[in-house]
């Protein structure tokens, strides 16, 4: 389920988590045309990306085979081409020092808020995560079953792989100038899961080990987005103002 809320100007994202992220009003904040042209190789898209991971005391050193995840992703040219001109917008004029390069290696503060949400430490949220999706959570997390609510969880080492997933520039209905970025997470995480979440997910297992010493955890998903809003005057915070673990935060 979605956890979404319009923008509050008491919740933010506080500077030591700032990691590079009301009702919505299209049209884009600035047109096409005041962007100026980009040459052709700013435009290509990249090549399909991988992470890997290997297991602790399975390499060559340790004298026993080397395992390693990999998450790959392949890359819509039309949605790549989109969220770039998104982000020339952004450092043309709002933010001339904005990087979603920084922005998608900043983990931290997903690992921080997913921990919290495991712990059920939700007074702690409060500068984090905004007013309207804080109240939801504080009705879910308390009807998790243990299991669940430890899947929620992402060490930092853990995180697999980051991506950026829509961007948007908007206007609410007081004019105040908005930017949101949709963060996705792929991360491991040892709960005891069953072999498949209810719905229509797969969890997907990956044992390190060998067949003495196995360790079982499941690759999930978690969607966050993070927004900022852009009034001349604003605070320059980043708020979580949407939270999403498949099949898991329900």
């Amino acid at each position: 389920m979605a956890l979404r809320a319009a923008p509050s100007r008491g919740c933010r994202l506080a500077r030591a988590l700032a990691a590079p992220g009301a009702a919505r009003v299209p049209p884009p904040l600035l047109p096409p045309a005041a962007a100026p042209a980009l040459p052709l190789a700013a435009l290509r898209p990249p090549p399909p990306a991988a992470r890997f991971a290997s297991s602790a005391g399975q390499g060559p050193e340790a004298g026993g085979p080397q395992r390693r995840v990999v998450v790959v992703r392949i890359t819509s040219p039309f949605a790549w081409l989109r969220t770039r001109f998104y982000y020339l917008l952004i450092r043309l004029y709002f933010d001339q020092e904005f990087s979603i390069e920084e922005f998608t290696r900043g983990g931290q503060a997903f690992s921080v808020v997913s921990k919290l949400l495991s712990q059920r430490k939700l007074d702690l949220l409060d500068e984090l995560v905004s007013a309207e999706v804080l109240q939801v959570l504080k009705e879910k997390i308390s009807l998790l079953p243990d299991n669940h609510r430890d899947a929620l969880a992402a060490d930092i080492d853990a995180i697999m792989y980051t991506t950026e997933g829509d961007v948007r520039i908007y206007y609410d209905d007081d004019g105040r100038k908005f930017v949101s970025i949709l963060m996705r997470f792929w991360y491991l995480n040892g709960a005891n899961l069953p072999d498949e979440v209810p719905g229509e997910t797969k969890v997907f297992q990956i044992v390190f080990g060998d067949e003495n010493t196995k360790e079982k955890r499941h690759l999930l998903t978690a969607n966050y987005e993070f927004q900022r809003e852009f009034t001349e005057g604003a605070k320059p915070d980043w708020t979580i103002t949407r939270i999403e673990h498949p099949r898991l935060l329900e």
